[in-house]
């Protein structure tokens, strides 16, 4: 049989950087195959150069059984390969139908017909609820992921690309994504399956390329491995798994929300209704929510964002603070990590010297000067501590890999020696190794008696890591349990929303 995709001795430099090293791939039609690597190993210049975003130095592409020169991803659709990047293309001013229609030729948009009801099939037959009439521009980062899945969706591909597919979708989305991927595998379109779930490239990949600073170092069959021999050819010696961590019971109380509801800023954005719980000293409470369903709400009004006042219904340490400004709540020992690294968790222009005095100012500025070799000193300890790959303090935080980037804002946020921190999505799309990284550093955070909030779409990464656990939807937030008396079919329920409307009638819904 003909191999659907080869790439021969695929190499690609970059200035101090030599992203693809001789790689050679292939794959069979209908084969789903992984392609792992820590950040920076070169998963992305190689999808790049299929779906035609990079042209490589030098090195063949085949497809088909031809050699085919992809410069374009215009070609690269016209040839049946459909991509969902990890960092989005999306027009903010352009609906979901919009975008979508953009990616489209003539041939495809009259072979679909109506464009819109096409989405709304898929999103129900995929559990992706994309609404095809709303803007860009009013989705958070999870829901414009489903976006971009939907967008390869429409086309008839014989090549999908997928950089983390799954990381905003229930457990039961997540199972009936992967009956569709069997489908359209056992219908002959190969899949090619970037994942840092290493649980999820065993159960459904019939391959697995691993890349390690450029090159091909292994090969292997997923479901003859386990994810923690899978993570050791990624990273080494150095991949030592998280393996489960012991729980705490919090003890006093730091943070308490109290009957929090507010009406959605945005057209589209989700209401509050009537949301309560309380941090602990000394405790992770994970929340667990598809995204779109009122987390980024929380966490703009928590954070202080949202400047809206809500004076009484958020209280640190008994000081009611609903209406102070973040600036203000940070002073009071609130810190905070958005899910969006570049634009809101760092300035992309500006150095990690400048992006730590952004949250560090009361301690590097003295009479109105800032106090620049202190900070500096202060961000080569912060790169060092929690082993941050760049090119030193200077360094761009957009010349950062997003692993890296996420370990600089972590390890900033924690030098503050915060009261209480919120925690968003903290390791979204990083490799095993940085993730490994960033949850030490949270549960070390927690040893020392801080309150942590930690919102993530990833189930397993809360079981792992929460003490108690609730869910959210639609704004509602479901019981808070102890992580350890529920499990993750009810946690995926509660994601769904079976808990609205039942009067909290649960088994186990005791904390």
């Amino acid at each position: 049989m003909v191999s659907r995709l080869e790439l021969v001795s695929i190499t690609k430099q970059y200035p101090g950087c030599l992203a693809n090293d001789d790689i050679s791939i292939s794959l069979m039609p209908g084969e789903i195959h992984a392609l792992l690597g820590e950040n920076g190993a070169g998963k992305s210049t190689l999808v790049k150069t299929i779906y035609g975003v990079v042209s490589p130095d030098k090195g063949d592409i085949i497809w088909d059984g031809r050699e085919v020169s992809i410069k374009s991803p215009s070609i690269a659709r016209d040839l049946g390969i459909g991509m969902v990047f990890q960092h989005f293309s999306l027009f903010e001013t352009l609906t979901v139908s919009q975008n979508i229609e953009l990616c489209l030729s003539k041939t495809q948009l009259n072979a679909i017909g109506n464009l819109a009801e096409r989405i709304v099939q898929l999103s129900k037959e995929y559990g992706l609820n994309v609404n095809p009439d709303r803007y860009v521009h009013s989705l958070s980062i999870g829901e414009r992921q489903r976006v971009e899945i939907m967008r390869c969706l429409v086309q008839s591909v014989k090549l999908l690309i997928l950089d983390e597919p799954t990381s905003v979708l229930t457990p039961q989305e997540v199972a009936g994504l992967f009956d569709v991927l069997r489908t359209l595998s056992k219908e002959g379109c190969s899949i090619l399956f970037i994942s840092h779930k290493l649980h999820e490239v065993t159960e459904i990949c019939h391959k697995a390329t691993i890349l390690r600073g450029g090159r091909v170092v292994e090969t292997c069959v997923p479901q003859e491995e386990t994810p923690a021999s899978i993570a050791k050819m990624m990273v080494g010696d150095l991949a030592e798994q998280d393996a489960g961590y012991a729980k705490k019971i919090g003890t006093k109380s730091l943070f308490n929300v109290n009957c929090l509801s507010l009406p959605a800023k945005q057209p589209f954005g989700t209401s509050l209704k009537d949301i309560s719980f309380e941090l602990k000293s000394g405790e992770i409470l994970g929340i667990a929510g598809v995204a779109g369903n009122g987390q980024d709400e929380l966490m703009a009004i928590i954070s202080g964002e949202d400047e809206r006042d809500v004076k009484n219904s958020l209280i640190l340490e008994d000081k009611a603070i609903g209406h102070l400004h973040a600036g203000d709540r940070r002073k009071l020992g609130m810190a905070y990590v958005p899910e969006e690294r570049l634009g809101r968790g760092a300035v992309p222009d500006m150095s990690l010297t400048e992006n730590t005095l952004l949250t560090h100012s009361d301690g590097f500025i003295k009479k109105g000067l800032v106090d620049w070799p202190s900070i500096q000193k202060y961000t080569e300890t912060l790169i060092a501590k929690y082993k941050v790959k760049c090119h030193g303090e200077f360094s761009e935080a957009k010349s950062l890999s997003g692993g890296n980037l996420q370990k600089f804002i972590m390890g900033r946020e924690i030098g503050q020696n915060p009261k209480v921190l919120i925690c968003a999505h903290p390791t979204w799309g990083v490799d095993v190794g940085a993730a490994l990284a960033i949850h030490q550093a949270l549960l070390a955070l927690r040893d020392q008696g801080a309150a942590i909030l930690l919102i993530s779409e990833d189930i397993d990464e809360l079981f792992l890591l929460a003490d108690r656990m609730a869910a959210v939807c639609d704004g509602h937030l479901s019981p808070v349990v102890k992580t350890e008396s529920t499990n993750i079919d009810q946690i995926g329920q509660w994601m769904a929303g079976t808990f609205i409307n039942s009067n909290n009638d649960f088994k186990g819904a005791k904390s």
